[in-house]
């Protein structure tokens, strides 16, 4: 099970490591679905270029393609990035409580002193 959720992070980490793919999916939440062949126009890039894009994005299960005579059209997939985004919930959450740790030492440290507390170091 931890195996196949790694595995299913790292495809969808690498299909967003790149910025075309990353402007497809943005079209596609914009704009709905689109043709292979109008997200190729829209990026300025051949036909096959795009195909490889959205087939890296279709592995990824980010995107869904589906034929319907000579036209291939695209459309966000299942994930839609759900996992990723848990994943980069659980380490938002776990540097948000270093930072408010380190923000009370902090505090601590530049707090000044009462007469008090000078008194007792002597």
């Amino acid at each position: 099970m931890v195996q196949y959720t790694i595995a299913r992070l790292d495809a969808s980490f690498a299909a967003l490591a790149d910025a075309t793919r990353r402007g497809v999916l943005e079209q596609l939440g914009r704009r709905g679905d689109a043709s292979i062949t109008d997200l190729a126009e829209k990026f300025h890039m051949t036909l096959t270029g795009m195909k490889k894009h959205v087939g890296v994005l279709e592995q990824a299960g980010l995107v869904t393609t589906k034929k319907i005579g000579r036209v291939r059209t695209c459309q966000l997939g299942p994930r839609r990035l759900e996992e990723a985004t848990a994943w980069l919930e659980r380490y938002r959450r776990r540097w948000d409580e270093r930072f408010d740790e380190l923000d009370r030492v902090v505090e601590e440290l530049t707090r000044p002193e009462t007469n008090d507390e000078r008194k007792h170091r002597r």
